[in-house]
């Protein structure tokens, strides 16, 4: 197999700050009135290590809804052009868990062709970034990956560290904060582009409050109604994927069939799903996993079993990075599951659980199992999760407002496979669609074939 360490490397950018360049706030001022070009931002100063860009911080209430005191700070960056013609372009970053403000410098490079149109915005979601929720366990067990199974003991760490609060980072906190901060910018409308979880977070506060979006740009799309705990997309969708890297490679194995018979075999279904999913960001043609899903499928899983081991260590990146306390809060908070929501009493999740497992088909899991759909790391964090008053359910399935909507993927995606930006774009008035071939997750920012970024320039410059 190719070198796996040297393909992960990458793997880091898709989470990592610009290398060498971590870009901070400076220190908070008074809170300050919205005005028009972002005057409600306090203690603007350009960014530390990139004073190209400007940073600052907004206050939010802890509670949105007023019953619990306190207030967060959030960083924000932003470039300089506050007089751009088509106003402010927000840019929401993935996880949950992911800051943005150490990432603008990499945005901009990405987005520069509409910057003369544009200010581009980013923030520091709750819980994210310099001030992200720390759970050293649960960050060492998952690292940057949504599936790896964590330890018991990690979940009930995290989970009394950040103590009843938790129930304060849900996606429709985030919500509440984008609007603190289109108002802080003195904005009527927003353009948003988001990518991946960002997606989701742009979804919802499109249909929360329709009337301040311009125009949507959802790239590697999580459907309005949100992950899918058993993630019963992303499994079948492997087959597919493989199939595709495998045609543009020229290899001559069927490694889905290779995949299904090792799954049988070994039951290691999560292993390998987690594996897949990372090492796209690496490389989206799957370079030498056919060969390894072969060789195990033959009774020789050393290759795969050292892939695995691999791409698992490469997984790990700090909280600053990509919290997993933050990403534990916020599904918990946010997904319905076999068992309910996490309002449902502990003891009888297990259970229902069980249930499910028993009721998936192979049609369902192929080339996967049963197992694997209900052995996902995310799944099993809220599975042992404290029972917790979860917000309001916002009803889904609803058009989004009728403005301009690019909708962007990869068909080499596991991580949101593009049968999910489908299912969003129903929703849409006259949505515009971009399968981008070759890329795998976050097609702006990673993708070598450029038709994607091409959709956004054009879309943006409208």
């Amino acid at each position: 197999m190719t070198s796996t360490r040297s393909r992960l490397a990458a793997l880091l950018g898709a989470v990592a700050v610009v290398a060498g360049t971590t870009l901070a706030a400076p220190a908070v001022a008074a809170p300050a009135e919205p005005a028009r070009h972002g005057g409600g931002i306090t203690g603007q100063a350009p960014c530390q290590g990139a004073p190209e860009f400007t940073c600052g911080t907004i206050t939010v209430p802890l509670d949105h809804s007023g019953a619990t005191p306190g207030t967060l700070q959030l960083d924000v960056a932003m470039t300089g052009n506050a007089d751009a013609p088509k106003g402010d372009l927000l840019f929401l970053t993935g996880g949950p868990g992911q800051p943005g403000v150490p990432l603008i410098q990499r945005i901009a490079s990405k987005l520069t062709p509409v910057l003369k149109d544009y200010r581009l915005v980013m923030f520091d979601q709750r819980g994210t970034g310099e001030r992200a929720l720390q759970c050293p366990g649960l960050q060492e067990d998952m690292g940057s990956s949504d599936l790896a199974p964590p330890r018991k003991q990690s979940i009930a760490d995290c989970a009394a560290t950040l103590g009843p609060n938790a129930r304060f980072y849900s996606t429709a906190d985030t919500v509440g904060d984008m609007d603190l901060l289109r108002q802080a910018l003195g904005d009527r409308r927003l353009s948003i582009d988001g990518v991946s979880y960002g997606t989701y977070v742009a979804e919802r506060y499109a249909l929360a409050h329709p009337a301040h979006v311009a125009r949507l740009v959802l790239d590697s799309v999580v459907p309005q109604q949100g992950f899918d705990p058993l993630d019963l997309g992303a499994l079948p969708a492997t087959a597919r994927v493989l199939h595709t890297a495998c045609q543009a490679t020229g290899c001559t194995t069927d490694p889905a069939a290779d995949l299904a018979s090792t799954v049988r075999t070994y039951g290691n279904g999560v292993q390998i799903l987690d594996a897949l999913t990372s090492y796209e960001f690496a490389d989206p043609n799957y370079g030498g996993v056919p060969e390894a899903l072969h060789e195990a499928a033959a009774g020789q899983p050393a290759k795969l079993q050292a892939f695995i081991d691999e791409v698992h260590k490469n997984d790990a990146v700090p909280a600053e990075w990509l919290s997993q306390g933050l990403h534990a809060a916020t599904l918990c908070a946010d997904s319905h599951f076999p068992w309910g929501t996490t309002d449902t009493p502990v003891a009888g999740r297990a259970a229902a659980l069980e249930r499910t497992r028993q009721r998936l088909t192979a049609e369902q899991t192929w080339p996967y199992d049963a197992a694997t759909a209900t052995g996902i790391g995310s799944l099993l964090v809220c599975l042992d999760w404290p029972r917790e008053q979860v917000p309001p359910t916002p009803p889904v399935h609803r058009k989004l407002p009728n403005v301009p909507v690019l909708l962007i993927g990869g068909d080499r995606d596991l991580s949101t496979p593009y049968e999910w930006l489908y299912q969003e774009a129903a929703f849409a008035h006259d949505p515009q669609i971009v399968i981008v071939p070759g890329a795998a997750h976050s097609v702006q920012t990673r993708a070598a074939n450029p038709a994607g970024r091409q959709a956004v320039y054009d879309f943006l410059s409208k």
